[in-house]
């Protein structure tokens, strides 16, 4: 079996021929349909969503950027923490901008969101927090599990830096906020085929939803299955419905875009 974070690493591997397509009703009817691949050769068994962090004692819910594409306005510049162009995050995030606005115009954000950054990247998600939780930057870019574990520590510290940040889920009134996976999937050469494939089921019942997806303060894939406390506060909010795959095939793209335009 192959499990591991990001549709871009699993469409990766599904391109290099080492995954095999597998018929599961219960995978079908589980997991929504742009969390999986077209061809079944891999699902998403729980979800992230980008969002954008706001310094709360700048910005307010109202008044910080409510798309990504508002992220490249002229405004943010200086204010603005990412991480580098060469984590897959973020090429996930430009392939599915690719998708939405063009090749074209995804460039031209790039350029924009490069020339707005508070410092050259650095660092994973959880550094961006904190830089914005002191004063840094106003806004930062993240996946919404490096938030919640911040919010759910047992560290004191790490609590009040998630106290300082205020959470925007983008593009709400037009496509949906950007979501990716952690997915899993049947080796293409798997000895034990049918176990594999037990296996994969089993974790799209609720027990283990709610177990796999707690585990990295992500939301489970499968619908009305219970949140931990601190993601529910997050509130609900309206997803991307673009197929995974797409964002995925858009990988080397994206990667190509954020060179030209600056955003190391």
């Amino acid at each position: 079996m192959l499990i591991t974070t990001d549709a871009g690493r699993i469409e990766r591997a599904r391109q290099m021929g080492l995954l095999q397509p597998v018929s599961s009703a219960v995978l079908a009817k589980a997991v929504p349909a742009h969390l999986r691949d077209p061809d079944n050769n891999w699902f998403g068994f729980s979800k992230r969503a980008r969002v954008i962090l706001f310094n709360k004692e700048k910005l307010t819910a109202a008044t910080a950027p409510q798309n990504y594409e508002d992220l490249a306005d002229p405004k943010w510049k200086g204010k603005i923490l990412i991480r580098s162009s060469g984590h897959i995050y973020n090429q996930s995030l430009v392939g599915s901008l690719i998708a939405a606005i063009g090749v074209e115009k995804t460039e031209a954000w790039a350029k924009g969101m490069a020339a707005n950054l508070a410092r050259p990247s650095r660092g994973g998600d959880t550094d961006q927090i904190k830089g914005v939780a002191a004063g840094e930057a106003e806004l930062c870019v993240s996946n919404t599990y490096y938030y919640v574990n911040l919010m759910r520590s047992k560290k004191p510290e790490d609590r009040e830096i998630a106290a300082k940040v205020g959470i925007v889920f983008p593009n709400q009134s037009n496509r949906g906020t950007h979501v990716n996976i952690s997915g899993g999937a049947v080796a293409k050469y798997a000895p034990n085929k049918e176990a594999a494939l037990k296996f994969l089921e089993y974790l799209v019942s609720p027990p283990a939803q709610k177990y796999f997806a707690e585990g990295n303060s992500e939301f489970p894939v499968v619908a009305g299955v219970p949140l931990s406390a601190e993601l529910a506060s997050l509130g609900a909010f309206k997803e991307d419905q673009l197929n995974a795959r797409v964002y995925a095939q858009n990988n080397a793209e994206a990667l190509k875009i954020m060179d030209r335009a600056g955003w190391k």
